[in-house]
């Protein structure tokens, strides 16, 4: 299930608890991993603030270097998940409404809106940055689309028709393929990217929620909520045996050496890792309570997980954290993080995971040195999704 709606609701529930705690104000720390030398851009961590109740729809660019917020950056509405070109010098900004909002990061300004398909909630761009496509929901139980927009010139080129509810997109490495899953058609759409012409469906598990492909581009690993992962091989286009997860999985990321991929379960309160090589689950890792999301340090070293909205039937707690060794496969002990951390970026240089708080209006920074939380960074309202430059 898409959880737009319960996210927003969660954050509505939290944000008074956080304010008790101490965290909502908390300022950010003056020091942090430089740029490197002769880099065009600084490195920036872009915050989308998604604000459910129709006004301060903002993103907010970080510092990296300095882990300081800077001028926050009116955009659409309901601006819900952000794509960076591999260059750096665009963010792409999916705004609820029906648009998509280019940010050009060298300046920080907002460039004219670009309308796409009805209630968009996903994006993904080309290897060669030259397109971006963007998964449109449009209507319960009705096809959605996706639609592609030229970043050369800003505009959006034709849609294509794809299955119903749209709510992820994956590229290959080569560029050559878009994968999308259709939550409530239970497919996959494979979209050429040189024709932008939608491909046969691929009949996948039961609502399919999240979707990644392995760097060498031979596997896309879909993550269906009714607990299974359904490899696809890329070159016949054909789903592999499911494999089967945890209760409700609706994220994944891979190793960058393609070896594991680890599965969020969102009811089990675990992440399963599965042997790439012979598509077999390993023994799930217990994390924190309602995991949500999962970022994988460059080196591979570390996968970190936050574990988010998690007080249903309970008073409001502080959300956490959790580090695995991927080499182990063992939970470090969890990292405090606000009351719903919900969406983790990690710098190119591995050095610091950022962490967005829906629940509290900040971004908390963990070193992964130390996994230890820096000075919490404040935003805007409902931080929804974060994308760092490369």
């Amino acid at each position: 299930m898409n959880g737009k709606l319960t996210r927003v609701f969660c954050a509505a529930a939290a944000g008074i608890a956080l304010a008790a705690s101490g965290l909502a104000g908390a300022g950010a720390a003056r020091t942090g991993h430089a740029d490197p030398p002769g880099s065009r851009v600084p490195v920036t961590a872009y915050v989308a603030n998604f604000s459910p109740f129709g006004s301060g729809d903002t993103v907010t660019p970080i510092r990296t270097a300095t882990r300081t917020a800077l001028k926050a950056i009116t955009v659409g509405t309901d601006p819900i998940a952000i794509a960076i070109t591999p260059d750096g010098g665009t963010a792409y900004v999916v705004n609820g409404g029906g648009t998509v909002t280019p940010i050009a990061t060298a300046t920080n300004t907002a460039l004219p809106d670009i309308k796409v398909g009805a209630d968009p909630d996903a994006i993904a761009i080309t290897p060669n940055g030259k397109t971006a496509y963007v998964a449109n929901l449009v209507s319960f139980g009705t096809p959605g689309t996706v639609t592609p927009i030229s970043t050369a010139t800003g505009t959006a080129l034709k849609a294509i028709t794809v299955g119903i509810q749209p709510v992820a997109i994956a590229i290959t490495p080569d560029g050559k393929t878009a994968y999308v899953a259709n939550e409530y058609s239970n497919s996959v759409t494979p979209i050429r990217t040189a024709t932008n012409t939608a491909l046969k469906a691929i009949t996948v598990g039961t609502n399919p929620d999240a979707i990644a492909i392995t760097p060498d581009g031979k596997t896309a690993y879909v993550v269906n909520g009714g607990g299974t992962v359904t490899p696809i091989r890329t070159a016949t286009g054909t789903a592999l045996k499911a494999i089967k997860a945890g209760g409700y999985p609706k994220a994944i990321a891979i190793t960058p050496d393609g070896k594991t991929a680890y599965i969020v379960n969102h009811n089990s309160l675990t992440v399963t890792p599965i042997r790439v090589a012979t598509n077999t689950a390993l023994k799930a890792i217990k994390v924190g309570k309602r995991p949500d999301a999962i970022a994988i340090t460059p080196d591979g070293k570390t996968a970190y997980i936050a574990n988010s909205c998690y007080f249903y039937g309970g008073p409001p707690q502080l959300g956490t954290v959790t580090p695995i060794d991927t080499a182990t496969n063992t939970a470090l002990p969890a990292i405090t993080a606000g009351h719903i951390p919900d969406a983790i970026a990690i710098t190119r240089d591995g050095k610091t995971a950022y962490i967005s708080d829906s629940g509290g209006n900040h971004v908390t920074p963990i070193s992964t040195a130390t996994n230890t939380a820096l000075p919490a960074i404040k935003v805007g309202k409902n931080p929804y999704a974060i994308a760092i430059t490369p």
